[in-house]
């Protein structure tokens, strides 16, 4: 088993909570995870339809014929919602940290139900596909950053030593089938797919619900509430715009990042890493796998990432800006192997106008060097982990 970041902050957790659900997306590694933290637990999976029904028809009597000394893990809880009133009462009238382990991975449905009845009383996770620390403490990094970015970060990738080009597009035809007509009742699968293909297609920009609602051909109003499903669903993420202006007019719009380059690299018709190395999207992707480790980082310790990126109105802008408290760090990622002074343009502008200090500052780049420079620090996307713990 890969050894997931996750582990030591969930255990601390369950020790306080009665109920932990850990989310994310199908394939994250969730269950193996759950299973191997919580080993005396028992393990039951609403994916199997008889238990579903029996969950579904007596909730209160299949509580009582699943008890168990230590505790259960309840995989893939969204299929019966219902059940998480029953797991209340239970909570309520027994005070058993860590009894309940529940997972999904359908943000939406989830976070409807547990906001109408275990609030207060559960404690929520995120686990993403692998993060870089994770695959470069199990030696599964590979040298040049174009093959990490194709292959994506999902275990099962690396567990089984699957061909991203045959994995993928069976995972997308798996969610669009089961998770998608669950989550919402969208009818035309293909109007979706090609939807799904021009979030791709945008990957590291602005989002323009208008532009990408015309370019699919459907509506403006279509096109939001289909990217609220993919967001639900873990497939993308929208970075928001820093809120801090410094007396300049910024852009309020967010941009679109997908959780996973390689699924974007296969909705893209990408086929190989060295198809990457002079694709017109090379930047963005290597944003989006950048960013998103970020975020796994965060989640990784159960915090919420406060992550953001800076623009204003003409352009100038800061790809990443990372928020604690009241201390900012800019960060700038760009996906050349070779350091130029261009890759402090954005940077310096942000000190000067924000008046931070320069040292506070970084750039992650596609090589491998590290260099301290008095307008900010230069890291190879390896080191991602060591200076962003």
């Amino acid at each position: 088993m890969i050894k997931r970041d996750m582990t030591k902050k969930l255990k601390e957790v369950a020790s306080k909570y009665s109920v932990i659900a850990v989310l994310g997306p199908r394939q994250s590694g969730k269950t193996t995870l759950v299973k191997d933290v919580f080993k005396k637990h028992k393990y039951i999976t609403f994916e199997d339809l008889e238990v579903r029904n029996f969950a579904l028809a007596d909730p209160k009597g299949f509580l009582k014929s699943r008890h168990n000394e230590h505790g259960i893990i309840f995989d893939e809880i969204q299929h019966v919602p219902a059940l998480l009133s029953y797991i209340q009462i239970y909570v309520d009238e027994n005070k058993r940290p860590g009894y309940f382990v529940l997972t999904g991975s359908q943000n939406f449905l989830l976070n409807q139900a547990i906001s109408q009845t275990l609030a207060g009383r559960i404690a929520l996770f995120t686990l993403l596909p692998l993060s870089i620390n994770e695959m470069e403490r199990e030696k599964l990094l590979t040298e040049g950053v174009e093959k990490s970015i194709f292959y994506g970060c999902y275990p099962r990738i690396y567990d089984e030593k699957l061909a991203p080009v045959g994995w993928y597009p069976d995972y997308i035809k798996t969610y669009l089938e089961r998770d998608v007509r669950q989550i919402k009742n969208v009818t035309d699968l293909t109007t979706f797919q090609r939807f799904i293909k021009l979030c791709a297609g945008r990957i590291g920009q602005l989002v323009n619900l208008t532009s990408l609602g015309n370019d699919c051909g459907i509506s403006t109003g279509t096109a939001r509430a289909w990217l609220t499903l993919l967001e639900a669903s873990y497939i993308v993420f929208l970075l928001q715009p820093h809120y801090r202006n410094f007396s300049k007019r910024l852009v309020k719009s967010p941009k679109i990042y997908f959780y996973d380059t390689g699924l974007a690299c296969s909705l893209l018709g990408i086929k190989s890493p060295e198809q990457i190395e002079l694709h017109y999207l090379r930047g963005g992707l290597f944003e989006s796998y950048i960013i998103s480790d970020l975020m796994k980082q965060f989640y990784n310790k159960k915090i919420e990432p406060p992550v953001y990126f800076w623009r204003d109105k003409i352009g100038r802008e800061v790809d990443c800006i990372i928020q604690d408290g009241q201390d900012l760090t800019p960060v700038e990622i760009k996906a050349g192997k070779t350091i130029t002074q261009g890759y402090f343009t954005g940077l310096d502008y942000w000190n000067s106008i924000s008046k931070s200090d320069p040292k506070n500052s970084y750039v992650i780049y596609a090589g491998d060097q590290v260099q301290k420079r008095s307008n900010g620090t230069v890291i190879g996307w390896k080191k991602l982990p060591k200076y962003f713990k």
